[in-house]
């Protein structure tokens, strides 16, 4: 499709809209060559009022939109946040009619749509004010919009009680067993990367020790903490034990609410390393099989079976941990809705605390036959989510937490499911921005977050193992920075 852009230059509101309205379509900014779909965004401003006018000629027809905004008073970015909505809305209004399905998420683009309602709420609105927007003006689903509601209330529980001295820490494991057909995050298989481990560890070791020192000299305590990858369990025993002993003596745990490892890939998972985990301090576990079809796991290059998966779960029963997580992932290749509905009630058959539903999200980057394979599979992944929805409740589990990403089949979400007080703490503050949180390790993101604006503030490392391995010292200085920041 092509578009053009009258009075406002909104590249990424435009495009972010047209992109979950037709994922599959190719957009080039250029002017109208009356051949092409195309879309016409133009911004008129008068007497403090904005006026988006919008025209789009999609498979033949055109449709025209009038949205309008105030601008009177507002600051640049505030104004640039309501001249964005009425691009998106616009576009919404001429497109979402020429769909055969339009999305559940009507107008909303965002990764966080729990951090709106809550906005919302902290506007003045109630929670049936804030439904009735969300299907109301942003045309989301009755469904999507009580998820929404519901992941909410839950961010501002963990608020409760959690002091201005606290953050959460995210320690980094880049390294995996083999890659995985899907997988879009950083990491490294152990066999290309075997001979990193030992040195990235040692200097692991020193970020955690030299983060500690900071947090204690800012008087700073640690709520949660989240071992993540990658898949942290490619790490041997002793190389958790010493890792988990070091952050262990460099942190104040006064506060600590929470501890989790990502245990990832049950072919990583034996007794001695979950023991190692759980003399380490950590509670809380999770054991991703993303689907327990042995055909599926076999096309998206895992090299485990879902026996592996019972094996290494009822291990870490065993192991004595309290809370234990699950992830799948909808939309994998191969996969059905039913032999999907057949791992969600295997899952809930193994009786785990937290079970995450995630939807597949393509790379960034894909070309034109990906995205229209991704988005055709949206029937079959609707069916998939329905069937979680439906059955996870009577099973005795709520969502949590939720978040959405640009590229995920459908353009459905990721949602975590938890049994009554066994969310976890780090997963809703990471996604719902409420709380600092340090990175220490290649590829993770500090971020600061001011509590009173809402302002949030970012450092990255070094993305790869051995570009990290070179960057101790600006690393420290880095997180120094963006720690000193908020006492200025």
């Amino acid at each position: 499709m092509n578009y053009t852009l009258i009075g406002h230059d909104l590249i990424h509101a435009a495009e972010e809209m047209l992109f979950q309205l037709l994922p599959a379509a190719l957009l080039r900014r250029q002017e109208d060559d009356g051949t092409d779909d195309f879309c016409c965004s133009a911004l008129t401003e008068r007497d403090g009022v904005m006026t988006v006018q919008t025209e789009t000629r999609l498979a033949g027809v055109t449709r025209t939109s009038t949205r309008t905004a105030e601008s009177t008073g507002l600051d640049e970015m505030a104004r640039k946040r309501a001249l964005s909505e009425i691009v998106k809305l616009g576009i919404y209004d001429t497109v979402a009619p020429g769909l055969q399905t339009p999305p559940d998420w009507g107008a909303l683009t965002g990764v966080r749509p729990a951090k709106l309602v809550r906005s919302l709420l902290h506007r003045g609105m109630t929670r049936g004010q804030v439904a009735e927007q969300f299907r109301d003006r942003y045309f989301v689903s009755p469904a999507r919009t009580a998820l929404a509601v519901r992941c909410a209330a839950y961010a501002e529980q963990a608020l409760d009680g959690l002091g201005e001295d606290e953050v959460s820490l995210y320690l980094g494991i880049p390294f995996c067993p083999s890659r995985c057909a899907y997988c879009s995050f950083v990491s490294s298989s152990i066999e290309k990367s075997a001979g990193l481990i030992e040195p990235y560890v040692d200097a692991l070791c020193a970020d955690v020790q030299g983060t500690g020192a900071l947090l204690r000299e800012m008087g700073k305590k640690v709520t949660s903490i989240y071992i993540g990858g990658g898949t942290p369990t490619t790490l041997s025993a002793d190389q958790l034990a010493r890792l988990m002993d070091v952050t262990a003596k460099a942190m104040d745990f006064s506060a600590l609410r929470e501890y989790t490892v990502e245990a990832g890939r049950p072919d990583t998972i034996i007794p001695e390393k979950l023991h190692a985990i759980r003399a380490g301090g950590a509670d809380r576990v999770s054991i991703n099989p993303q689907t327990m079809n042995d055909e599926v796991l076999a096309r998206i290059g895992r090299r485990h079976s879902a026996d592996d998966v019972v094996r290494a779960y009822e291990q870490a029963r065993s192991a004595g941990f309290r809370v234990i997580n699950m992830d799948t992932i909808a939309g994998l290749d191969g996969d059905t809705p039913e032999s999907f509905a057949e791992t969600i009630t295997k899952l809930i058959a193994l009786d785990p605390e937290n079970i995450t539903v995630h939807t597949l999200a393509i790379k960034r980057g894909a070309d034109l036959s990906d995205r229209a394979g991704n988005a055709a599979q949206h029937d079959a992944v609707r069916q998939m989510l329905d069937f979680a929805m439906e059955h996870l409740p009577r099973a005795g589990y709520g969502p949590y937490y939720l978040y959405r990403q640009k590229f995920s089949a459908g353009g459905f979400e990721n949602v975590g499911w938890c049994k009554p007080d066994t969310e976890s703490f780090y997963n809703i503050a990471m996604m719902e921005e409420i709380q600092t949180i340090l990175s220490c390790g290649a590829g993770g993101v500090s971020k600061r977050v001011d509590r009173d604006t809402g302002r949030i503030t970012r450092f990255t490392p070094p993305k790869y193992p051995r570009e990290y391995l070179e960057a101790g010292e600006r690393i420290q200085a880095g997180k120094r920075r963006l720690l000193r920041e908020s006492e200025d």
